[in-house]
């Protein structure tokens, strides 16, 4: 069987990741790309290893012209469902980047639309593509920390406010009139709020029932920056993430499965899990992690299971959703935050955010519930059906 070809749709920023897997998965003999999709030309030395594909700025036209059978999309969040449907009109399966949209609305659309053309669909949470997580979840159906009290995630990360510059739509939660949910949680720490859904099995729309939000900035922007979320599940797990991109020290995010008997962490960028439970030393192991784009090739040649459908993101989006309709993020008082030199440009700190970050993966609670300064609480939405 010939290499597939694949048209990528978005080659600057995270793009540049995506070049990089095909450019590995080219020398493979696994795919040809075919076509760059972008309003800007992609530079020649960008293309080593890709031979010298088509380029241009109508994707749907450059999938006619090119024969593409897959497009990756990893462009500005609101770009995609517009995006992924053009390419499923034109003939191809797509693999679209996170999140999939920035509203349930526009989910929706994107999953019937799909649907309706009966393209394939994967959506780029790739830690859900990691072995770690099914590893997590059979210690947990074999009972090996007892009954789950709850899960927790911690995402401590550093980003200068340079990042918040880098395109229009960054830090924004709309754009002219359009959603574009930039925040914390929706988008650079998308995945903790995913994988600790996915971890308790509750990773369909339907699986969520009530979802409380606090969002804060501490940056100019419109965005959150620094905010956590407790979402009660339909099987009655509490999971609660909490996530920052003003921590003192930049750290691996994690998710935390608390039982009776132990617990579970998995740091899911590393595919690192550690077990500890009662009797027992603890039991530290890495797993292999599949490619989410190999999977989704493998679906369309022999029918293996798609690893991250779109309705298998829907608890998420009801996240998103959450997130979008709550109120304007609040800002985190000056005198509550510093600003530090970074290596391109400023960055602010939070103090004392690391450990409250941390304190909430632990204990479920939310940040006005733990006593941070600058944190408010906020009203309990229950989950549309």
């Amino acid at each position: 069987m010939g290499a597939t070809p694949v048209v990528l749709a978005g080659a600057y920023g995270h793009g540049h990741w995506h070049l990089e897997n095909l450019r590995r998965l080219t020398a493979a003999g696994t795919v040809r790309l075919a076509g760059v999709c972008d309003v800007r030309p992609l530079r020649e030395e960008l293309l080593t290893g890709l031979g010298t594909p088509a380029q241009g700025s109508d994707l749907g036209e450059l999938i006619d012209r090119t024969g593409a059978a897959v497009a990756v999309v990893c462009t500005p969040i609101h770009t995609h469902a517009d995006l992924a449907l053009t390419a499923a009109a034109h003939g191809a399966h797509v693999l679209l980047e996170k999140p999939p949209a920035p509203s349930f609305a526009e989910y929706e659309r994107l999953v019937s639309g799909l649907e309706a053309r009966g393209r394939a669909c994967q959506i780029g949470f790739q830690s859900l593509g990691s072995q770690a997580v099914t590893a997590v979840r059979e210690l947990i159906a074999e009972d090996a920390i007892g009954r789950v009290r709850g899960i927790g995630a911690a995402g401590n990360w550093v980003r200068e406010e340079e990042y918040f510059t880098r395109a229009a739509w960054s830090g924004r939660r709309t754009l002219r009139g359009v959603d574009v949910v930039d925040g914390v949680l929706t988008n650079p720490l998308a995945h903790a709020v995913a994988t600790a859904l996915r971890l308790d099995g509750s990773d369909r729309a339907e699986d969520v029932a009530a979802i409380e939000t606090e969002l804060f900035r501490a940056n100019a922007i419109e965005s959150d920056d620094t905010s956590c979320v407790r979402i009660r599940t339909a099987r009655g797990t509490s999971v609660t993430v909490a996530a920052t991109l003003c921590a003192e020290t930049a750290a691996e995010p994690y998710v935390a499965v608390h039982g009776t008997k132990g617990r579970i962490t998995l740091w899911y960028k590393q595919d690192r899990m550690l077990l500890q439970r009662a009797s027992h030393g603890p039991e530290e192991r890495v797993f292999a992690r599949t490619d989410l784009l190999e999977n989704l090739l493998a679906h369309l040649a022999h029918g293996a299971d798609l690893l991250v459908p779109p309705r298998s993101t829907g608890a998420f989006m009801k996240v998103v959703e959450a997130i979008r309709t709550a109120a304007d993020p609040l800002p985190v008082p000056g005198k509550l935050w510093r600003a530090v030199a970074g290596e391109r440009s400023q960055r602010r700190v939070v103090p004392g955010v690391d450990g409250m970050v941390e304190s909430a993966a632990e204990t479920l609670a939310l940040f006005s519930e733990l006593g941070a300064p600058w944190a408010v609480r906020q009203p309990v939405r229950e989950a549309s059906r």
